[in-house]
């Protein structure tokens, strides 16, 4: 589990809490699964795009905070 940016436009950045990611031990780059991207997807198109950046929890069901 871990935080992710996500640059949604020139103004607005998601950051997406607890998304659960396989993340090699040797040199930290990690994969997100398919399934777990078209979550990320469906969440962040729910995201304001007037706001500057916005905390989205993704394993409570993608509340804001």
């Amino acid at each position: 589990m871990t935080d992710i940016p996500f640059k949604l436009s020139a103004r607005t950045i998601a950051i997406l809490k607890d998304l659960p990611v396989l993340q090699c031990d040797q040199c930290a780059e990690y994969v997100i699964e398919d399934p777990i991207m078209e979550r990320v997807d469906a969440l962040v198109e729910k995201v304001d795009q007037a706001a500057v950046m916005e905390i989205v929890q993704f394993a409570a069901g993608g509340e804001r905070l």
